[in-house]
């Protein structure tokens, strides 16, 4: 039996607002597999523990480089949020996403060694990047680009943490529409169809422990979880979401598009720190560590 330690409950609160008692009863259960644990209590609570368990935690900004019908997304990512503010750093970022735009490297290595000046440092982007952390004193990471070309883009940043890029036909005013939408819903696709197969596995199985729980014949729990999956595809899929600016509250992406003539190739969406991890340090275990070397030394 593991043992089921308080910043391990801490943890599996802070990703699913869940209760303290109900984080450790989760954890009991699933022998302090944390994973296993986060889906017990999406079992038992719903979406709630989804949603807080998407809230990301590192630092860092998104930044876009569009020119006509060539473009980029950037991510670039730091220590902390104060750092994310600097102009050096927001320099750097702009910087990075024009150079993908302009030359398309294969990898952040290729990024890193096309020809770049800053604050005195160069010649290459990896150099002012090694520069900046040594003058800054931080840590700062190129994760991840996308380098767009041949149709019409339209690009969307929320601040400097979301950003999007919508490949399109048709009209422009449309498109931008649809990249603030992805910015705002974050669907995981264009259509129901479209929707990677272990997302929706992974939705179809809490829904049959969901529906197991109701005590249903076999073939209402059959339906009931069928019914669930079938909401989760429309409410992850791009077209079958409701248009944040409809008027009347029902209108659909997809209709939205049909009526402005306007067709969605494809979009991207990046979100500063999606699936990191940052580090929490345990403050009172810091401390009393601190207290008791103080002790031992006094």
């Amino acid at each position: 039996m593991a043992v089921i330690t308080a910043k391990l409950v801490a943890e599996l609160r802070a990703k699913t607002d869940a209760p303290m008692m109900e984080c450790k009863k989760a954890l009991t259960e699933a022998d302090g597999d944390l994973a296993k644990a986060e889906e017990l209590l999406r079992v038992k609570l719903g979406t709630k523990a989804g949603k807080a368990a998407s809230r990301v935690t590192a630092e860092g900004v998104v930044a876009a480089s569009i020119n006509g019908n060539v473009g980029a997304l950037i991510e670039v990512n730091s220590e902390t949020d104060f750092v994310s503010k600097n102009d050096s750093f927001l320099a750097l970022a702009d910087a990075a996403a024009k150079l993908v735009a302009e030359h398309n490297p294969a990898d952040i290595e290729a990024l890193g060694a096309l020809a770049y000046e800053q604050d005195t440092f160069g010649p290459t982007l990896e150099d002012v990047r090694k520069g900046l952390i040594g003058k800054i004193g931080e840590n700062m990471s190129f994760r991840r680009f996308k380098y767009f070309s041949g149709s019409n883009l339209a690009s969307y940043l929320h601040g400097s943490r979301i950003g999007v890029v919508v490949e399109f036909e048709g009209d422009a005013a449309a498109a931008k529409d649809v990249a603030m939408h992805v910015a705002a819903m974050k669907p995981v696709a264009l259509s129901s169809a479209d929707v990677p197969a272990e997302l929706i596995e992974k939705e179809r199985t809490v829904a049959t422990a969901k529906a197991a729980e109701s005590g249903k014949p076999a073939d209402i729990v059959a339906k009931m979880v069928e019914g669930s999956v079938q909401k989760y595809l429309k409410e992850v899929s791009l077209y079958n979401q409701v248009f944040v600016k409809a008027a009347d509250g029902k209108q659909t992406v997809e209709q939205m598009l049909k009526a402005a003539n306007t067709t969605i190739k494809g979009f991207t969406l990046y979100v500063v720190g999606e699936g990191i991890e940052k580090k929490v340090d345990d403050f009172a275990a810091e401390v009393a560590a601190q207290v008791a070397a103080a002790k031992a030394g006094a």
